[in-house]
């Protein structure tokens, strides 16, 4: 925990430097705020996490597009803390937007669109859902 503690620190400064500095939805501004969104979750303060994880998220949709590739890593880590929250259904749909977008938008062998169907169809398994992640991509 003390780590994490040193890290929130951190990146609450660098953070606040950035949109002093940047502007507060300046791309690597966002990405700060992303990075300690994901301190949060490492910390297990899911709803702070989850509060800028939406910030982060739709700010970068605003600036750079739903299909940017900041946007849909900040999408997939948003989905990940909701299903932390018991958000299960919520996680499932924006991961599906979020592999829905990265199939428009990446090769197929692409780590992140690989990482993110095998997620998906994981997370629609463990609902008893039927799986709909690996035929995304098809036409």
């Amino acid at each position: 925990q003390g780590r994490w503690d040193a890290a929130e620190e951190l990146e609450v400064q660098v953070m606040e430097t950035r949109k002093m500095k940047l502007g507060a939805d300046h791309p690597d501004t966002l990405t700060s705020m992303g990075n300690l969104a994901s301190t949060y979750q490492n910390q297990g303060r899911w709803n702070v996490a989850e509060e800028l994880g939406v910030q982060v998220m739709e700010t970068f949709k605003k600036k750079l597009g739903a299909d940017h590739p900041s946007t849909l890593i900040s999408m997939a880590n948003l989905a990940w803390t909701w299903k932390s929250l018991e958000r299960r259904a919520e996680a499932i749909g924006l991961l599906q937007e979020c592999v829905h977008l990265r199939c428009q938008t990446l090769r197929a062998g692409h780590p992140d669109l690989v990482s993110s169907r095998e997620t998906l169809a994981k997370w629609e398994a463990e609902q008893g859902l039927r799986t709909i992640a690996m035929s995304l991509c098809d036409g």
